[in-house]
């Protein structure tokens, strides 16, 4: 870039950052980086990328460390002139570009997969959290939803807690249905006040087990629930007293790192007439947001809260899968497979050519928990 006025060259760094920082595209920043090799250079040394996926996902800051798992398309290459300190960089050069770009392009979905535990549940399992994962109130003339435990007090609130269906999910709304009980007598609907949401994680690894009886379950789950660490907590949102799915628009998306959810009920309105208790009734939960599955993964580092972010770049992912279907699957032709991992593991190797791959990376196994 001789003679062509390299404003990296020519202004302070502060300057050129503050310039650079503009870029809210993390496209654009890889674009930049393949410029020349000193952009490339004050780009990673700099740590743009990470900066800007802070900037835009704020709630990556809870991840204590990043691994980068190893790579098995492209070659690791062993780079004895680099310093440790640079080939930090490097990787997180790539792991926060991937990160970005990924959480960008993933597709809008509902998030919910599985309920892990109710504050409190009326009649178990006829009522369970369970029923609010599917829509409606009603499933084959049987009415569906989730009831609370009967209280004096109308403040006392609730909270349903949730797994979503990725590890990293960017959340922009969630959905909450009241129930209306049309088997009693004026129709009540057994509404909340006010709804609240929190995302997090886990802070220790935890296996709910399920062979020892619903009570046990129960039990663990409400153990897994209070060592969770929570990352974000939206504003109350008002409860309207319909029979309607009600739409709750986040201020901001929000990047849930662990993969929990969390609907807080508060307050309760309708009293049943049978009893003279108060109840809150749901009858549906939806989360809509874009899960950026398989790439990324969320481990556990230690009791402190923080947890580490693991990367397996796509091309290893894809020769595995290809690997277990050509095992097991005898329809499709083992050329097919060969034929689509090449062309993804080419379409990689670009990409890792552009984000600058070939640093010392570490390989780890990756452990899970299910609720």
């Amino acid at each position: 870039m001789e003679g062509c006025g390299d404003f990296v060259q020519c202004l302070l760094p502060d300057m050129s950052i503050k310039i650079l920082s503009c870029l809210d595209d993390p496209a654009d920043l890889i674009r930049v980086s393949a410029v020349s090799s000193s952009w490339r250079q004050f780009v990673i040394g700099n740590d743009l990328c990470k900066h800007l996926c802070l900037k835009r996902f704020p709630e990556i800051s809870s991840v204590g460390n990043m691994i980068e798992v190893e790579n098995t398309v492209v070659p690791v290459v062993s780079q004895p002139e680099k310093s440790t300190e640079w080939l930090c960089l490097e990787r997180n050069h790539r792991v926060y570009a991937f990160l970005s770009r990924g959480l960008s392009n993933c597709m809008t979905e509902d998030c919910l997969i599985d309920a892990i535990h109710a504050s409190s549940t009326d009649n178990y399992p006829e009522e369970s959290i369970l029923n609010t994962l599917k829509p409606g109130d009603r499933v084959e003339r049987r009415a569906s939803y989730w009831s609370s435990g009967g209280q004096s007090d109308p403040t006392v609130p609730e909270t349903l807690t949730y797994k979503l269906i990725s590890k990293l999910c960017l959340i922009s709304e969630i959905h909450v249905q009241p129930f209306q009980a049309y088997f009693q007598f004026g129709f009540p609907i057994y509404s909340a006040k006010a709804v609240r949401f929190r995302v997090g994680h886990p802070n220790v690894k935890i296996d709910v087990e399920s062979d020892n009886g619903p009570e046990s379950v129960a039990a663990q789950a409400r153990s897994f629930c209070d060592k969770i660490v929570w990352t974000y907590t939206s504003p109350e949102f008002p409860l309207v007293q319909e029979n309607i799915l009600q739409k709750f628009k986040l201020p901001e998306p929000v990047l849930c790192i662990g993969g929990i959810l969390q609907v807080e009920l508060l307050g309760r309105v309708q009293k049943q007439q049978l009893d003279g208790l108060y109840y809150i009734c749901v009858s549906h939960v939806q989360v809509v947001g874009r899960p950026l599955l398989s790439a990324f993964d969320v481990e556990i580092l230690d009791e402190s809260g923080k947890c580490s972010l693991k990367y397996c770049p796509k091309e290893r992912l894809l020769c595995e899968s290809s690997n277990k279907s050509t095992e097991g699957e005898s329809s499709s032709p083992p050329q097919f497979h060969r034929f689509r991992a090449n062309l993804r593991g080419w379409e990689q190797m670009i990409l890792n050519t552009l984000l600058g791959a070939g640093a010392g990376v570490v390989d780890d196994d990756s452990d899970d928990y299910d609720v």
